[in-house]
């Protein structure tokens, strides 16, 4: 085969014999390397082959044979050839060198980070109280954060009832925790199909498996090396930023994850197996309709506070609006030029949220005579409430009644292959830059440790929540909007 019509190139073939381990005299070690680059040039991977022969008194070979495979990337120095690995047997200028961290002990883990979902009508109050209580999704003052678990016990009272009818018309709780198993199970076989063994873990943020869960499955497993995939394709503050927090805070409190290599994958809308992904799923959904040309693409995303934008610097919004970009223009090059939208929906509360609302875009595309419509859920890769109920259910009603007559949604992700090989050579991509969590734990803000400025805070506080749960107008509010 030519080599440059292959998608990868040989670069290099190392048979070494290593040293006795242990004493052993009567075993001889040979590592025996492949290293290998892709097409393009952008990175290099070496395959490496560990093996051990037994000898007998007579110094002959007595059958018995040990390997042990491990898949390393190699980083290119410089034009001189000159090649060093993260770990294992690695060249530089031709001299074979060790690692103090033999790779074929490695243990790698890849960590898949989830929302999480009540999974009977019973577990509704509870998973949202904890969604409401982290305070990246509720964004307190500091003077008055001692309410947020008061606060949340509020809001989590009063939206249960309607969130348990939600929940119930999708057949009684939520399929993510099966789906993102689903999706954990297939990244594995995918991996190993690149001859990378790793164990896979599901963390959610508001209910079981908490992350904190497979944060200490991931250490009674003395995971050696990390990568860390939120199943959000864009970054938010309340969603991957949210999961990355917890995750910081139990390794650097804990001996032996905080020594632990971790990458954190933190963001991967843009990549092209995801993009086409989504492309495919679309093109499907289109031809569906008796005249594809005429269907308005419409791409509705989990909306966030415009605070969350305008002052904490949320990157949600662009990279959402340049996924949306990425995506038109694949089906553009596949001759699909057809109409499309951006909306945000799931909005919760009295303040202002990203803009337009999804609810508020099908009106008018109705009332504009948009007769046929392809609902797109961007913003999620697993089948749940948003897109079971709220998409299907409430959105399809609002859509028919206010004039469009043709509806379709394209199905979340899940376990398409193509997704998940894509996911996998992320998980590879990501493994060299596993850095370990060992910053030192930040202390305490001197506020929070003054006695007088605490008092002073439980003062006015104390008066803020005396207002927050007996004012009627308050009371009334949290009615109408959550």
């Amino acid at each position: 085969m030519d080599a440059t019509a292959s998608s990868i190139a040989l670069n290099s073939v190392r048979i070494t014999r290593c040293e006795p381990r242990n004493g052993s005299p009567n075993a001889s070690r040979f590592q025996t390397s492949v290293c290998f680059h892709f097409a393009n040039g952008q990175r290099e991977y070496e395959s490496s082959q560990v093996m051990k022969v037994s000898m007998d008194s007579d110094d002959k070979r007595s059958g018995a044979l040990s390997r042990s495979n491990f898949f390393v990337p190699c980083e290119k120095r410089n034009q001189g050839s000159q090649t060093i690995c993260s770990a294992g047997v690695c060249t530089h200028n031709g001299t074979v060198m060790e690692s103090i961290s033999h790779a074929a002990e490695e243990k790698v883990g890849v960590l898949l980070l989830n929302l999480g979902g009540p999974e009977t009508l019973n577990d509704v109050q509870p998973f949202l109280f904890n969604l409401f209580a982290d305070p990246d999704i509720i964004r307190l003052p500091r003077l008055f954060r001692f309410l947020q678990r008061p606060l949340a016990q509020l809001i989590s009272v009063i939206r249960a009832p309607k969130s348990r009818e939600g929940y119930a018309a999708i057949g009684g709780g939520s399929p993510l925790r099966k789906i993102t198993n689903e999706q954990a199970h297939a990244l594995k076989r995918a991996l190993e199909a690149k001859n990378m063994t790793a164990n896979v873990y599901v963390g959610m943020r508001y209910w079981y498996p908490f992350t904190e869960e497979a944060v200490q499955q991931i250490k009674r497993d003395r995971i050696t090396r990390l990568v860390v995939l939120p199943l959000y394709p864009q970054y938010s503050i309340s969603t991957t930023g949210s999961s990355i927090r917890v995750i910081q805070n139990a390794f650097k409190e804990d001996a032996y994850l905080s020594t632990v290599p971790v990458s954190v994958i933190q963001s991967w809308y843009q990549r092209e197996g995801y993009i086409k992904s989504m492309a495919d799923l679309i093109e499907k959904e289109l031809e569906s309709f008796s005249n594809p040309d005429d269907v308005m693409i419409f791409f509705s995303a989990h909306g966030v506070p415009v605070s969350y934008i305008a002052n904490a610097g949320d990157p949600y919004k662009d990279q959402m609006e340049e996924c949306i970009y990425l995506i038109m223009q694949e089906l553009k090059s596949r001759g699909v030029n057809n109409q499309h939208k951006l909306a945000y929906q799931s909005r919760v509360g009295p303040v202002e949220w990203l803009k337009p609302y999804t609810d508020e875009v099908l009106v008018e595309l109705g009332q504009k005579g948009v007769k046929s419509l392809l609902a797109v859920p961007v913003s999620f890769v697993s089948e749940h409430i948003e897109t079971l109920e709220e998409i299907d259910m409430e959105y399809r009603e609002l859509a028919l009644e206010s004039g469009v007559e043709n509806w379709g949604r394209v199905p979340a992700l899940g376990c398409t292959s193509s997704f998940i090989t894509d996911l996998a050579d992320a998980v590879i991509e990501a493994l060299p830059s596993a850095t370990a969590m060992s910053s030192p734990r930040t202390s305490s803000n001197a506020l929070d440790l003054d006695p007088v400025s605490y008092a002073i805070k439980m003062f006015f506080g104390s008066i803020l929540a005396f207002l927050l749960l007996l004012s009627p107008k308050m009371i009334t509010a949290f009615k109408n909007h959550l």
